[in-house]
């Protein structure tokens, strides 16, 4: 029977972005930690945190960086931040975990994991894992991602397909586990106010498919829709139908905001194995709010979705189905209210940010 203990120190590996260092400086308790993957709750158990944010990549770092990845994507592999990593190696190497949040930090630790130079153990969350994978040139490199990665201590995937997918690709000698995405359900919660716009999608993933929202909005001027979304989506889009109002980048509090004003939530998503809107479609239903969204393989199964009940699903890139639903949940107030309640039931039963945070405590074990 194996044992296993608590992990006194762990190192979060996250991709650096502004909305991750404007969290990191908020204080706790702030809505925009929730984008920390449960740094709070692990310091709340009395472990000592590290992460690659801390400091700034020096120049040796920012030169190998420059020539690894060269090199990778040279012979037809694939990279990532290796700078944040080599810069804070002697923190990585002084934990007794590492926490990777993300591949682009991911794939850069079990390679200098492979190769001797980081020794804790890694705990590596795949998100879009495959789609990276499946872009390898030739045996010998997918048999050099396929060494490291079975060099993690346990692979993560928000998706039930993905996990699958994974485990597939990298054969014995590997652990995946699939793990559903949580949402704090006392941050977001159920608000009582008038609806100010008729449809609302929000998000930032390159899977994203604003275009097709915005062909069913230029079919349905009588309804009002919105648009949170980066810059490059909304620069993608060009321009768009009169009804359709923009915006980019805004503060977490900001997006519960919008959700809070809006009749329904619409989430349309290109097929892909990762994706699924997962963090605002989550965000909107503890908020109770009807949500239509594409039934893509990373929610299709594992997050307890069913159509008409908790929330209504199409087809990725069927228009049709799309405005369909979307209609169909705007001007039925009865209805949508009860596909509302039912999800806010779900997130509370079965997807809570507590459930997640307890989940990757496991895996953190040693």
């Amino acid at each position: 029977m194996s044992v296993t203990r608590p992990p006194g120190s762990v190192f979060l590996a996250f991709r650096d972005s502004p909305q991750r260092r404007r969290a990191l400086d908020a204080p706790p308790g702030s809505l925009e930690r929730y984008l920390l993957f449960g740094l709070d709750e692990l310091s709340r158990r009395g472990v000592r945190i590290g992460h690659s944010l801390e400091r700034e990549a020096g120049p040796w770092a920012r030169a190998t960086d420059k020539s690894l990845n060269a090199l990778l994507y040279g012979t037809g592999g694939y990279g990532g931040d290796f700078a944040s990593i080599l810069s804070s190696l002697r923190a990585v190497n002084a934990s007794e975990v590492v926490f990777s949040t993300v591949d682009t930090v991911g794939l850069p630790l079990v390679l200098l994991k492979r190769a001797g130079v980081v020794r804790p153990p890694v705990v590596y969350t795949a998100i879009g894992l495959p789609e990276r994978l499946v872009q390898l040139r030739g045996e010998r490199l997918r048999r050099l991602y396929r060494g490291a990665l079975r060099r993690a201590q346990v692979i993560v995937a928000y998706a039930e397909s993905e996990a699958a997918w994974l485990r597939t690709w990298l054969g014995p000698g590997s652990r995946v586990e699939f793990v559903p995405f949580g949402v704090d359900t006392s941050a977001f919660s159920p608000v009582d106010r008038a609806a100010e716009v008729d449809v609302l999608s929000i998000g930032a993933d390159p899977q994203r498919d604003f275009g097709l929202l915005t062909r069913v909005a230029a079919r349905r001027p009588d309804l009002s829709f919105q648009i949170v979304a980066s810059a490059d989506h909304v620069r993608s889009l060009g321009r768009v139908p009169a009804n359709v109002a923009v915006e980019t980048d805004i503060a977490l509090h900001a997006v519960r905001d919008r959700l809070a004003s809006a009749r329904v939530v619409a989430l349309p998503v290109r097929d892909n194995s990762y994706s699924g809107a997962t963090t605002t479609l989550l965000q909107a239903m503890a908020m109770a709010k009807p949500v239509v969204v594409s039934r893509t393989d990373a929610i299709a199964s594992g997050y307890g979705l069913e159509d008409g009940v908790n929330c209504r699903l199409v087809a990725p890139g069927d228009a049709a189905a799309l405005e369909r639903a979307i209609v169909e949940t705007a001007t039925g107030a009865d209805a949508a209210t009860a596909l509302g309640i039912r999800a806010r039931e779900t997130v509370e039963r079965s997807l809570s940010w507590e459930r997640y945070t307890d989940a990757l405590w496991k895996l953190l074990l040693l």
